[in-house]
């Protein structure tokens, strides 16, 4: 019967793999963006997925060491450094964006990827007894899912650059 340290390690070993996969994935995306917006955004997520990656690899050694999670400092932002960069690199690129079918179908992909990790995080604080790592998993799952939303409204610019801006910018019709 497998302790509840060895099922935090294999979640671990689990959400290890999927930040690394992340990051590559987000790399390679970046690289092959087609505009300014694109690139920061996927390079910042990348930077995101490794920050992920070494918590967890801390998280790890600390269970496996001395059989306990830890108390993690772990604050994510809600996603707001990720829309501040979003925001400001399209105002930049404006509404002459021109995105790729492979793009949009890398946004795409981004987007299952983020809600399939999101989902995992999800059911591992569930299924924990340690509440620290509850804690941890909700907090990431939070931070997956801003990753997500960020994601559908940066695959939204790329489809329609002039209508996301209009809906972006909320105009009024007040004085009409």
């Amino acid at each position: 019967m497998a302790t509840e340290q060895d099922t935090a390690l294999k979640g671990l070993k689990t959400a290890i793999q999927m930040e690394i996969d992340g990051k590559q994935f987000y790399l390679k995306a970046s690289q092959k963006s087609s505009n300014e917006a694109g690139k920061k955004l996927l390079e910042s997520l990348a930077a995101e997925e490794d920050i992920h990656r070494q918590k967890f690899e801390e998280i790890f050694e600390s269970i496996r060491d001395k059989n306990a999670w830890p108390r993690v400092d772990f604050k994510p932002d809600g996603g707001s450094s990720l829309r501040t960069l979003f925001s400001r690199a399209t105002e930049q690129v404006g509404k002459s964006v021109r995105a790729s079918d492979s793009e949009l179908d890398a946004v795409q992909t981004a987007v299952g990827m983020e809600g399939k990790t999101y989902d995992f995080y999800i059911s591992q604080s569930q299924s924990t007894l340690y509440p620290a790592a509850r804690d941890f998993y909700e907090a990431l799952a939070s931070q997956e899912r801003e990753h997500q939303l960020i994601l559908v409204d940066y695959y939204e610019y790329l489809k329609n650059p002039a209508a996301w801006f209009v809906h972006s910018e909320h105009p009024s019709l007040d004085g009409v």
